[in-house]
Formats: C-alpha cells, sequence, structure tokens
C-alpha cells in the first residue's frame, strides 16, 4: 500500500501551471534574497522618515516649497523636475522590460537596443540627481546652519546689505534624510548602471549567444525594476507627501 502511494506521489506533478516557480536557478533565487533584504533596509528608513515626519510635524517643510527649480531656467516649477526623472526611470523599467522580452526570444539585436536605452535612462537620472543634489545644497537663497537649536535658516539677500524676509526655520532632518535616501537609492541606480553596462558588453561579445540563454539579463531585470520600484515609494512619501 505504501508503495502504491509513494508510485502516485512520483507520477503527480507539483506544478501544472506552465513554468514552474520550482526550476527557478540558483542565481536568480539569490536576487531575490538579496532583493528582499534590500527592500526590508529602504523600509526602515522611510519608517524612520514619517516618525521624524510627525515629530516635527509643525516645522517640517513642504517639499514643493524647496524643489522648485528645473535646469536651464528661472521658472517656478515645484516638482516638475523630480517628476521627469520619475518619468525617465519607468521609461527604462519599461526598456529593461522589452530587453528581457527580447533575450527570451533570443533576438540579439533587440536586447542590444532596449539594454542601451535602459543604460541611457539609468544615466540621465543618476546626472539629473546630481544637479538636484547640488541645487538643494546651493539654494536658491543661501543657508545658514544654526547649531544652537538644531535647525536650518534660509534667508533672501536684498540690496547691498544682508536682511532677512519671512525667514524659515527647518529641522537639519529633513535635508539629512533627503542625502541618505536619495544618495542611498542613487548607488543602487548607479550600480544597475554599471552592471547593465556590463551585461551589455557581454551581449555585445555573444557570451549568452554561446551558453543558449539570457538569463543574466533577466537577474539584472529584476534589480532594475526593484530600483525604479524603490523610487516611487521614495518620490510619493518624501516629495509628494
Amino acid at each position: 500500500m505504501a508503495g502504491e502511494v509513494s508510485k502516485i506521489l512520483e507520477q503527480k506533478e507539483l506544478w501544472g501551471g506552465g513554468r514552474s516557480p520550482f526550476s527557478v536557478s540558483y542565481g536568480k533565487m539569490m536576487m531575490w534574497f538579496f532583493l528582499i533584504s534590500d527592500a526590508l533596509t529602504f523600509g526602515a528608513l522611510l519608517s524612520s522618515l514619517g516618525f521624524m515626519r510627525h515629530k516635527y510635524a509643525d516645522v517640517w517643510p513642504v517639499s514643493e516649497h524647496i524643489f522648485t527649480h528645473f535646469p536651464f531656467t528661472h521658472a517656478h516649477l515645484p516638482l516638475l523636475y523630480v517628476a521627469f526623472m520619475t518619468f525617465i526611470l519607468i521609461i527604462s523599467s519599461v526598456t529593461m522590460v522589452l530587453a528581457v522580452e527580447a533575450g527570451h526570444r533570443m533576438d540579439r539585436k533587440g536586447v542590444i537596443m532596449w539594454l542601451s536605452l535602459t543604460v541611457v535612462g539609468g544615466l540621465i537620472f543618476v546626472g539629473s540627481q546630481a544637479w538636484e543634489w547640488a541645487t538643494f545644497i546651493a539654494g536658491p537663497d543661501g543657508m545658514l546652519g544654526t547649531w544652537a537649536d538644531n535647525a536650518t535658516l534660509s534667508q533672501n539677500f536684498y540690496g547691498r546689505g544682508f536682511s532677512a524676509d519671512n525667514p524659515v526655520l527647518a529641522p537639519v532632518q529633513y535635508s539629512q534624510f533627503f542625502f541618505f535616501v536619495t544618495g542611498f537609492h542613487g548607488t543602487h541606480v548607479f550600480s544597475g548602471v554599471v552592471i547593465n553596462f556590463l551585461v551589455l558588453l557581454q551581449v555585445l561579445k555573444g557570451t549568452y549567444e554561446k551558453t543558449g540563454h539570457y538569463e543574466m539579463v533577466e537577474k539584472v531585470g529584476l534589480y532594475w525594476h526593484f530600483v525604479d520600484l524603490v523610487w516611487v515609494f521614495v518620490f510619493t512619501f518624501y516629495y509628494l507627501l
């Protein structure tokens, strides 16, 4: 009886819905483990940001009053450039999907084209974030640190002297979280650009044509989609709320 049951279990397939999740490769599984651990890190950072905003709710700045600049213009465009950065990153995620799909079809030219566009999108995002950092550090009106009350004082300059018009006090934690969270995410994006570029070189050399699959493109695609998803949360919780 026991032998008959074991025979039935051996004949029964564990998965009958097409591509089995149990046949995932070791490399892809390790990538998922890494992404889960990284998600916990970003979750902790955003949770800390939420607690800090609650603590300084009365003096916490409104992001749309701070990020109002756009390159090569002097217009007052609240969060428009950040929205542009978000759009670029989302489009790069689409091109990454198309690169992975081309890899499944063993379309080498398609992988090269879409992966190249993904790298370009990542470079635009990193460059845009560097510009945003420089603009935030310089400030439109100058910044003075006031260590006594743990705050920063923004003042406008008028005429020959220096006089403050409606000075705004804000907790330094606002800028600390800005640089740490966006810097940590920007490091991930830059790493993704480097990895995608290295994979692109392998595609150009025909390495994956010889192995018979483009799984490496799929693995870096998982990482890239994760980076894009994290930015959606950063954009929502830091800039919009």
